[in-house]
């Protein structure tokens, strides 16, 4: 009998995350879905999952927290017997330009966005299978460098430098390590404070001509972690539709 797959996705509450969530839970993963604070929102992911015939189950934490993060991987190894996936898309996002950054902003996205993304990959690579995968998510405006957007993607920029390193480091393992980077994704916090021009501009930069969806990110997401892409490892993924 084949064994399930036990995946832990953070910043699962909303979003990316959430489409995440769902996306390997219908593949067939028992999910732990992990968030910060909105337990309704985290609570209605749960009720989808097992809606649709699958396992979930709910735990809050702040992922820059080393002994919170700790306990939620503890609670999935109790639960669920083991970890086999780990997606970390919790992040958080301030704009300004650097004459106007507040640096209290700054240190926010480096808590959450850096060191948050080093805790959870800690804790990746003393847990997962053999077999296992991380996926950590970036975001295509490292590439892009779009103005007001230097410090998140300064801290997105630190992300990217994990995963090869830490691949090469689970040599043996066969533990796969990669980033996905996602480009414009129409979620509440892209869209939030952009009237629709904004939007409709975004929309056509990648040839395909559209913003990207979080289930467009799932399911890259998905494959990386799967079985199938298994081969794909130390890499940083652009799924931006084809953005420069």
């Amino acid at each position: 009998m084949t064994q399930q797959r036990v995946a832990i996705v953070t910043g699962a509450s909303r979003g990316i995350g959430r489409a995440i969530a769902r996306k390997l839970a219908a593949e067939g993963a028992a999910v732990v879905v992990g968030y910060s604070g909105n337990t309704v929102a985290a609570t209605e992911v749960v009720d989808e999952i097992t809606a649709d015939g699958g396992q979930a189950f709910a735990v809050a934490a702040d992922i820059a927290g080393e002994h919170a993060v700790e306990a939620m991987f503890a609670q999935a190894e109790e639960r669920f017997g083991g970890i086999d996936v780990v997606v970390n898309s919790a992040g958080v996002l301030a704009l300004a330009p650097i004459a106007d950054l507040d640096l209290d902003d700054l240190d926010r996205m480096h808590r959450t966005n850096i060191r948050g993304a080093f805790v959870v990959a800690r804790e990746s690579a003393r847990r997962l299978r053999p077999g296992g995968s991380l996926v950590l998510i970036s975001t295509s405006v490292v590439g892009l460098r779009f103005p007001t957007y230097a410090g998140y993607t300064a801290s997105k920029g630190a992300v990217e430098a994990i995963p090869m390193i830490l691949a090469r480091e689970l040599r043996g393992r066969d533990v796969t390590v990669n980033a996905v980077a996602p480009g414009p994704t129409a979620t509440d916090l892209f869209l939030e404070g952009k009237d629709q021009t904004a939007i409709d501009s975004l929309a056509k930069q990648p040839p395909l001509e559209r913003l990207g969806t979080p289930e467009d990110i799932a399911a890259t997401v998905a494959f990386v972690a799967s079985a199938a892409g298994h081969w794909i490892n130390g890499q940083v993924i652009r799924a931006n539709g084809g953005i420069i």
